[in-house]
């Protein structure tokens, strides 16, 4: 099948290889002319045949907004889109509606694997009608893990039903990769545990927690055993915080999830205020000793 491929970062660049080592024929396109099949998006769309199915894998956000836009101009009714980013999924409406209006078609794909996904394959959850996912079916195939189709591959509704997924999946991979990480400080801080990452690798099989999250996290630790080369400071990219939001507007519990967000803000202060206002009041009312700042800080 002929795909064009918008986006040759490090999730685009390696699914523009699987799917040539699928069989598939892919056109790219990036900015960076290096790793780019075309010049620009007039140049991707004259490269397809019709009907033409591209594939935007960009950051969410203006970006991906402005792409949507770029390919309304440059493909016809009949073609389609899928946005595979991390879109957030109330973006999803009017990006289809966008394109609707030209007969153009649309998919939201949300795609998990990381660098990872050139040999190990994409977990996908998509969203869209049945006919434009029959449609693109073969890519999914050939992108997803081996094995049964629902074991890596979910039509999770229609527009919208792929990001709003995705969304929640890395809710869930926020707290579990803070549930990984506490364990291991939990480890590191006793002196009866010799080797923490022996501990970690022990986990990898045959125990309920092992996962990809925690053997990733042996190997980082085998690599590094005492994590010196990384700091603790850690962004989040949206999804954390768009499934907390969202878990509020459902009026869903998620203390996991939003503790795993806030510990990530957390990690961004030099110097918590919160944890010096606890400190002056321990003091006020019990007298506790506080460690105070010198002249020189």
């Amino acid at each position: 099948m002929q795909l064009g491929l918008v986006g040759l970062g490090k999730m685009g660049f390696n699914m523009r290889e699987r799917l040539r080592e699928g069989g598939h024929e892919v056109v790219g396109f990036d900015p960076r002319p290096e790793v780019s099949d075309v010049p620009d998006l007039a140049g991707l769309a004259a490269s397809l045949q019709g009907p033409r199915v591209v594939w935007v894998m960009v950051p969410s956000g203006p970006i991906t907004r402005e792409t949507i836009v770029g390919l309304a101009d440059v493909l016809s009714e009949g073609d389609l889109v899928i946005d595979g980013g991390n879109s957030r999924y109330t973006e999803d409406k009017p990006h289809a509606e966008l394109l609707a209006h030209k007969g153009i078609g649309f998919i939201d794909a949300g795609v998990s694997g990381g660098i990872w996904g050139l040999t190990e394959g994409y977990g996908l959850m998509v969203g869209g009608s049945d006919d434009d996912i029959a449609r693109v079916m073969p890519i999914f195939d050939t992108l997803r893990p081996p094995g049964p189709r629902e074991d890596g591959f979910v039509h999770a509704g229609p527009v919208g039903a792929g990001h709003f997924t995705k969304m929640v999946h890395n809710g869930i991979e926020y707290a579990l990769m803070t549930a990984y990480a506490e364990g291991y400080e939990v480890l590191a801080a006793e002196d009866l545990v010799k080797d923490p990452q022996a501990v970690y690798q022990a986990w990898t099989n045959g125990t309920v927690v092992r996962s990809w999250l925690q053997q990733l996290l042996a190997k980082a630790l085998k690599e590094d055993p005492e994590l010196a080369q990384i700091s603790g400071y850690t962004e989040d990219s949206g999804e954390g915080r768009w499934t907390v939001e969202e878990a509020i507007r459902l009026r869903v519990p998620v203390p996991s999830i939003a503790a795993s967000l806030f510990a990530r803000f957390l990690s961004r202060q030099d110097d918590s205020p919160t944890m010096k206002a606890v400190a002056a009041l321990r003091n006020q009312f019990g007298g506790h000793a506080v460690k105070r700042v010198g002249l020189s800080g």
